[in-house]
């Protein structure tokens, strides 16, 4: 007895990544992301013969060599191994359709990822005085894949490095894409680089910093010139809008005298502006928040707040502009999985660069999630698979219990369980498998 660890996963690697790769150490980087997967059921079954002959492999490197592999690689070695990745997630690109990357969305963030140990090379202490390393993140907000990984100190400022990664990012998806747009937070505004970027087509929607400057410039706007932000809808609703629950918290907020700063109105508006290392004016969207601060029942004082975005999309409204802005934090549930899903940065080797490289195979564990959602045969189901949490995606598609028999000249897996994915399982890898025949 023992669990199928992803056939259709397997499939699907032996079709592009080891015939794309080509790298020495190829089986030893899949074998780490089948450890992201589910290290315990990889473990358990790396000794039965038919296990590794129905994967079409003749051995798997165990897990606990993670440490010895992963001090072998330099930077170079990094930055292959993304590439390698990244040719692989072209030809899964080229399977879908016409309009599957109309308007990219590339976000960038750089986070903290804390550890535990004293002898990490390269660790140091962030500005929120946690020890461990700032990875920068560059991902792709259409598909949730992850692009680039770059592992930095701790200390390290969220943008550093940035643009050359971003860079990276925008000749990856440019020849699959009708139009790109970056997006980040105020780190992120790197206006050396804006004209470079407006000349060769790539849009942009980044978060501006409040300083003296634009404030003043919002401050002396008309009143005719600002009108009220109407938040565009999250999501279509099908059938009848519900009633709002009851909030509790603001209850207890209340009753307790709790310090608390409620939003009474927002107002927006745009004008032209250029940037110092610019030469050229670009779109400013002015977003203009009227808070009341209050303590329990009693009103304290009014505090009027500024955000900014910067921006040489003209063809969208002021709305539109606000809204895409505020999309880009759900790249924050991007980094979440990666730390939490897939443990990608556990950082558990011995050094920043071997951290690195172990960073860079376990997330591709995630990218596969979105990589088989994008083969699924059913679209609306694949894209599902797209949205899903890590945890939620191994108990679906990965973790099905199978008997292995050896019968003849042929291994059979028999399943032993049902749950609602296994029609898209299987018709998934009946598609691998054709792909890899053809």
């Amino acid at each position: 007895m023992g669990a199928v660890v992803g056939l259709g996963f397997w499939a699907m690697l032996k079709v592009y990544f080891f015939n794309t790769c080509g790298l020495p150490w190829s089986v030893w980087a899949v074998s780490s992301t089948f450890t992201t997967l589910k290290s315990s059921t990889l473990t358990s079954l790396l000794v039965p013969n038919n296990f590794l002959n129905g994967l079409g492999a003749q051995h798997i490197p165990d897990p606990t060599t993670a440490g010895d592999f992963t001090r072998r690689f330099d930077v170079q070695d990094i930055t292959q191994l993304q590439e390698c990745i990244n040719r692989t997630r072209q030809r899964v690109w080229q399977q879908q359709p016409e309009v599957f990357l109309a308007e990219a969305f590339i976000d960038v963030d750089g986070t903290i990822a804390g550890i535990y140990g004293e002898c990490k090379g390269g660790m140091a202490l962030s500005y929120k005085g946690i020890w461990g390393y700032a990875p920068l993140v560059v991902s792709l907000a259409n598909t949730k894949e992850v692009l680039y990984l770059a592992n930095r100190s701790g200390h390290a400022a969220s943008h550093q490095d940035s643009v050359h990664w971003i860079n990276r990012a925008v000749a990856l998806v440019r020849p699959m894409a009708g139009r790109i747009t970056l997006r980040g937070d105020t780190d992120f505004t790197h206006t050396a680089q804006l004209d470079g970027w407006d000349e060769a087509g790539i849009n942009f929607i980044l978060c501006l910093d409040a300083h003296p400057k634009v404030v003043g410039l919002a401050e002396g706007l008309s009143e005719r010139s600002c009108r009220p932000l109407e938040r565009l809808p999250k999501y279509k609703i099908l059938t009848e809008p519900r009633s709002r629950r009851e909030r509790v918290k603001e209850q207890i907020v209340v009753q307790k005298g709790y310090l608390n700063q409620k939003l009474v109105a927002e107002q927006v508006s745009d004008m032209t502006y250029q940037p110092h290392h610019c030469g050229r004016k670009y779109r400013l969207v002015i977003l203009r928040k009227n808070l009341s601060v209050q303590k329990g029942e009693r009103v304290l004082f009014d505090e009027v707040r500024y955000f900014f975005y910067l921006t040489n999309r003209w063809d969208l409204s002021v709305e539109e502009i606000v809204s895409l802005a505020n999309g880009r934090c759900d790249q924050e549930n991007v980094i979440e999985q990666l730390k939490n899903g897939v443990n990608a940065m556990r950082m558990p080797v011995d050094d920043l660069v071997s951290n690195w490289a172990y960073m860079v195979m376990a997330a591709l564990a995630w990218n596969l999630k979105a990589w088989y959602g994008l083969l699924v045969p059913d679209r609306e189901r694949g894209l599902e698979l797209v949205r899903m949490e890590f945890r939620r995606f191994l108990h679906a598609i990965i973790l099905l219990p199978v008997q292995i028999i050896r019968a003849g000249r042929k291994i059979v897996y028999r399943l032993l369980g049902y749950n609602g994915w296994l029609k898209d399982f299987f018709a998934t890898f009946k598609r691998i498998t054709a792909l890899e025949a053809g």
